[in-house]
């Protein structure tokens, strides 16, 4: 299993996943266009090895595929991820084990645990070359530019690394940051993540809060920092669960930091509390341009890099982009918490034309009257990233939740707008969300797309349709005998059915 960037570049390149670019291209815009290419048709990673004003080659769309994201997680099938969520949702609410088998099974969990404490790297090759002082000048970097109407440059796939100042607690998230000048960028976070509440804590003690920017990471890391999942553990040792390993981490030169010791480059800096600028235009995941934010200034003052160093990046924007490729294998990683949080949901799913979080579909075994509408409560306060989602679908257990035919026809056969749509107003929402009246505050709908049993109707329901079972099989035996063996009925076309999915 790869376990750093290039590891994982070697990977894609042996098994056809990975185009290399020679031809002189710019990282304002052009970059961007030819990615968003590529990302559209589910084409390829790249690595553009010819950069206009850098002298470091850029890989971008290396996890622009669910497939390819699976395989940064030593995985094939998405649905090894729930696995995954399995373990994770053991730790988050331990139960004591009723019979040998379970407790065999927590023991597991716990031994792999302390095979994913992280490890020491003394000589780690981000630190083969080191630049500080004066001499620091991000404009080395080959930072991109996706949209016409962007600020400025943008660092878009860093571990931004901070420290509890009282705990000692680390923080790792994956936060946008725009350039601001040769030795200064802004960082763009939320104010309910872990590195703006460290700066807070750090602001109310009179300090600087002490950071560090990882680029070019091993993938998987990337994804144990965007898993926002309530547990008491440390992106670390997150990452270490995902790989099966722990990960070498290495001290920084100037900041009590530690980062991965296989870092492409890392920046190290302070913020001064207080101190902003600011921030924006940009391209958000919305596909929109977002507002301008007064955010913390970020002073770098050390840049070290591995020799040769390879720059990974992407950009935001309507989806399909890596983003949303990331969000769909995360919707698998939550789905066996989300079971152990409401017991009736059999599954979920999270679209990524719905922006990865902004509709939810999940289906339930539905066993008494106002249960869906219960489900979907109990969603939206299961996880604290279902807060911002818009739209909850509640349908049946026997309905594929991830073939949207089949949850359109739950929707129109099974849903009286009046008794089984429920809006939920002024509720806590996201700024960059414009369809809100207020920014900050919108409502939530809820819709029951399920069977309907007394007393939530008065009338008998319908059977449903289907084939006897007699015939069906004796189709099936006769199938060649019709002459129609050469036929493949397999996934059907939707453009044969009056879709337009070619644009």
């Amino acid at each position: 299993m790869a376990r750093d960037l290039r590891g994982f570049i070697k990977q894609l390149e042996a098994r056809g996943q990975l185009k290399r670019i020679n031809a002189l291209v710019d990282p304002d815009l052009e970059i961007a266009e030819i990615s968003n290419r590529m990302l559209q048709k589910g084409g390829p990673g790249l690595l553009f090895e010819n950069v206009k004003g850098a002298d470091f080659p850029i890989a971008v769309n290396l996890m622009g595929t669910v497939e390819r994201i699976c395989w940064a997680m030593n995985m094939q099938q998405p649905e090894e991820l729930e696995d995954l969520g399995k373990k994770l949702g053991m730790l988050q609410q331990p139960k004591p084990p009723k019979k040998i088998g379970q407790a065999v099974e927590f023991g597991k969990v716990l031994f792999d645990v302390i095979k994913a404490k992280p490890g020491r790297d003394f000589f780690p090759a981000c630190q083969q070359v080191v630049i500080q002082g004066d001499d620091v000048d991000l404009n080395r970097l080959p930072l991109i530019r996706p949209y016409p109407g962007d600020a400025g440059k943008i660092i878009t796939l860093g571990l931004v690394i901070t420290k509890d100042c009282e705990t000692g607690t680390p923080n790792v998230g994956v936060y946008r940051l725009q350039l601001q000048s040769h030795n200064t960028m802004t960082v763009h976070w939320l104010s309910v993540r872990g590195g703006a509440r460290h700066l807070r804590k750090a602001a109310e003690r009179g300090k600087k809060l002490e950071i560090a920017i990882a680029l070019g990471v091993d993938p998987l890391i990337i994804m144990a920092a965007a898993t926002p999942i309530p547990v008491d553990l440390s992106e670390w040792l997150f990452a270490g669960l995902y790989g099966g390993s722990g990960v070498n981490l290495a001290k920084c030169k100037t900041v009590d930091l530690e980062v991965p010791a296989d870092s492409e480059f890392v920046l190290e800096g302070t913020i001064t509390p207080g101190e902003v600028l600011p921030d924006g235009p940009f391209g958000d995941h919305m596909g929109y341009y977002g507002g301008v934010e007064d955010s913390p200034l970020i002073r770098f003052h050390c840049m070290t890099h591995r020799q040769n160093p390879i720059y990974l990046t992407t950009f935001s924007g309507r989806p399909p982009k890596e983003e949303a490729m990331m969000a769909i294998a995360l919707n698998r990683i939550y789905t066996p918490i989300l079971r152990q949080q409401v017991s009736e949901i059999v599954d979920f799913f999270l679209p990524m034309e719905a922006l990865s979080y902004k509709a939810a579909i999940i289906s339930i075994d539905k066993a008494y009257p106002g249960q869906a509408r219960r489900a979907a409560l109990a969603f939206w306060s299961a996880l604290p990233q279902f807060t911002y989602t818009k739209f909850v679908i509640v349908v049946d257990k026997d309905i594929n939740i991830r073939d949207p035919r089949q949850v359109v026809w739950a929707i129109s056969s099974k849903v009286d707008p009046t008794r089984d749509v429920f809006i939920l107003p002024n509720t806590p929402f996201d700024t960059l969300d414009f369809a809100s009246e207020k920014i900050g505050l919108g409502g939530r709908m809820g819709i029951d797309a399920t069977t309907k049993i007394p007393p939530e109707t008065e009338h008998d329901w319908g059977a449903v349709l289907e084939s006897d079972p007699d015939v069906a099989a004796m189709v099936e035996r006769r199938w060649q005998e019709y002459g129609l063996a050469d036929l493949q009925l397999g996934e059907v076309d939707p453009n044969l059915f009056g879709y337009d999915m070619h644009k």
